[in-house]
């Protein structure tokens, strides 16, 4: 059996190959904002570890990685957290090749990406934590070296800072870094409690795990490099750094993380994610999508879903429907919201309006939706990154209806194109 590694993955879509030396602050995160396709750094300046990055900064790539068309992404991310299944374990993995026990993080290629931010710092990072209640969890969080054996990780009020309020003496995290989209994707979904993302990033693409060296965490055995650690009750100021919206985050004091042990492959490849931008958004919108698409599927005919990049893939979102009553359009709506609660601006369109083309979009508002009957508000808690938001969060939401108006003749609201 063939098992699927981010290389396997680099191996399919085109990869610009850099063979000069190029400085991680600010040079990388430069060119790779520039460049659309991939892009793998050789030579990194004081580091002897290659670097890639854009790999998954476009939503065709991540229909590339999981082998399905567009339009079948949503099918097979809801596939799989429907059907979550265990990963072979091995007894060695190719992520444990190198083992290095004396820890020093300044080693690593990690870019500094603008200059206001706290220093060079991991956003590729997926941790890897365990609870005897609810089981394997992963997760996203940025972690910034403060000595050669230390990081600060923002760590939100979610899963795994559960999982550290209930640990005694610190909680034992393994870091992974360089994996295949798939487990990427899945580690950003918010399934339901006792579900392991690893579980069901296995059905998205079979890998094996293997148990790390210092602890008993089942880690990718295909991970490019895997940090060992422990997550202590030290604080220590962490940011600013930019968030998704393209606004510095607050700087807080988050826990502080103790490296004891570093394994990587031979000749390791170090993935970084631009902050803020398209694969940042991909990364934390795509796994909402489901959720929407299953929301509004209760109340209407739900056909597709986006949470767009203008909106930083998180607060604006447009979901097509066939609309089948006159209230389907406010039906779908309401569920959105209720889906996902930091969506502040939402479109609802046709099944003929591609939900990604924002121009298609456009023109159904354009055509097919008058404000003073298909604008719906609400003022609720939204997302803590709108920075136009106040302290307590409260945001007024906006529902536009750009379906046709029921019971006109859709004939007459149908694009006719020059040449067909």
């Amino acid at each position: 059996m063939g098992w699927n590694e981010m290389r396997d993955y680099m191996g399919k879509i085109e990869v610009l190959e850099v063979e000069r030396e190029v400085n991680p602050y600010l040079e990388i995160p430069w060119i790779l904002r520039e460049e659309a396709e991939a892009v793998h750094f050789k030579d990194v300046k004081n580091s002897n570890i290659s670097l890639v990055g854009n790999l998954c900064n476009r939503r065709d790539k991540f229909s590339i990685a999981l082998g399905v068309g567009g339009k079948e992404l949503l099918t097979k991310i809801n596939h799989a957290i429907e059907n979550p299944s265990l990963p072979e374990e091995t007894s060695r993995g190719a992520c444990q090749e190198v083992i290095e026990d004396e820890v020093d993080l300044s080693k690593m290629p990690l870019p500094t990406y603008t200059s206001n931010d706290m220093g060079p710092y991991i956003t590729s990072g997926v941790f890897i934590a365990s609870d005897p209640r609810y089981g394997l969890n992963m997760s996203f969080h940025r972690a910034t070296p403060i000595a050669k054996d230390k990081l600060v990780a923002r760590i939100c009020q979610r899963n795994l800072y559960e999982f550290m309020k209930q640990a005694d003496g610190g909680l034992d995290v393994a870091i992974c870094i360089g994996l295949h989209p798939a487990i990427l994707l899945s580690a950003a979904l918010s399934p339901a409690i006792g579900v392991s993302e690893m579980d069901i990033a296995n059905t998205l693409t079979e890998f094996r795990v293997v148990k790390c060296k210092t602890n008993d965490l089942l880690v990718p055995a295909d991970s490019e490099i895997v940090l060992e650690g422990k997550i202590t009750d030290e604080k220590h100021v962490e940011g600013p750094f930019l968030d998704v919206t393209r606004t510095l985050d607050y700087v807080r004091e988050e826990p502080v993380i103790e490296i004891k042990k570093i394994t990587h492959k031979r000749n390791p490849i170090y993935h970084t994610i631009l902050p803020s931008l398209e694969e940042h958004q991909l990364l934390m919108g795509m796994p909402r999508e489901p959720l929407i698409y299953n929301h509004v599927s209760r109340v209407c005919e739900c056909r597709d879903v986006s949470l767009t990049t203008g909106g930083c893939g998180w607060l604006h979102g447009v979901v097509s429907i066939d609309k089948k009553t006159p209230d389907d359009g406010r039906k779908a709506i309401d569920a959105a919201f209720n889906a996902h609660k930091s969506m502040k601006h939402l479109v609802i369109v046709d099944s003929d309006i591609d939900v990604h083309d924002s121009r298609a979009v456009e023109w159904s508002l354009a055509t097919r939706f008058q404000g003073e009957t298909d604008t719906y508000t609400r003022k609720e808690k939204g997302s803590s990154l709108d920075p136009s938001a106040g302290e307590d969060r409260m945001t007024s939401k906006i529902g536009l209806d750009a379906t046709i108006p029921f019971g006109r003749d859709r004939r007459g609201f149908q694009e006719v194109r020059v040449g067909e």
